[in-house]
């Protein structure tokens, strides 16, 4: 925490709907796949594409190393308290019914304490969710050593202004991203949730 707060961050946040995600969701999930391989294949599919993203800085903070691997760490709340942050890897390149089965083996160890070191400290962006509590927007404090991680807040109904102009109800769903400025600038981090959103909002090429 305290490393996180000599790195200079920025913010950037943007509106998702998710109604075709939810419906993808309701129809894979008596196959076992999860919401959490869900996001954390469409944010792989989106960083493919902003390989900046899940870079890091230098030691010396002078340069970039650019990671060959799309491993995405989730934050998961212990029952005694505190945090772990388990990696999906190759998040990009794994289909979601592995990475689901893969989730809940790396659950169930993590509440255990039964993680090696390279299973929660070797992912190279993270995915913090709080939507599940009912949050609807919060910023995430930056991993030391990465290049940014995403917020999601909870999704739920909202009134819209259709692509043809008229009112409708979506259920929408609020992500925040913190940066290193070091190495991320605003237009990568714009650039990359707009691919996100594109990627979530047509969700079949999840499959």
């Amino acid at each position: 925490m305290i490393e996180s707060l000599k790195v200079p961050e920025f913010r950037v946040a943007t509106s998702i709907e998710t109604d075709k995600l939810d419906a993808l969701y309701k129809r894979l999930k008596p196959a076992g796949v999860t919401m959490t391989a869900l996001l954390a294949k469409a944010v792989g599919n989106a960083l493919v594409k902003h390989p900046v993203l899940f870079a890091s800085c230098t030691p010396d903070g002078a340069g970039i190393t650019y990671n060959e691997h799309i491993n995405v760490a989730l934050a998961v709340a212990m029952p005694d308290g505190g945090l772990i942050t388990p990696v999906l890897k190759d998040a990009d390149r794994t289909d979601l019914y592995q990475l689901s089965r893969n989730w809940g083996d790396l659950v169930k160890r993590a509440r255990g304490k039964q993680l090696a070191p390279d299973e929660y400290n070797s992912g190279t962006f993270t995915i913090s969710n709080l939507g599940m509590f009912g949050v609807d927007t919060f910023d995430a404090i930056l991993p030391p050593g990465t290049a940014a991680i995403l917020a999601v807040g909870g999704s739920k109904p909202t009134v819209v202004a259709t692509a043809d102009g008229l009112i409708g109800v979506r259920k929408v769903m609020q992500v925040n991203l913190t940066a290193d400025h070091r190495i991320v600038y605003g237009a990568d981090a714009a650039e990359f949730l707009q691919t996100l959103k594109a990627v979530i909002e047509s969700p079949e090429q999840l499959l």
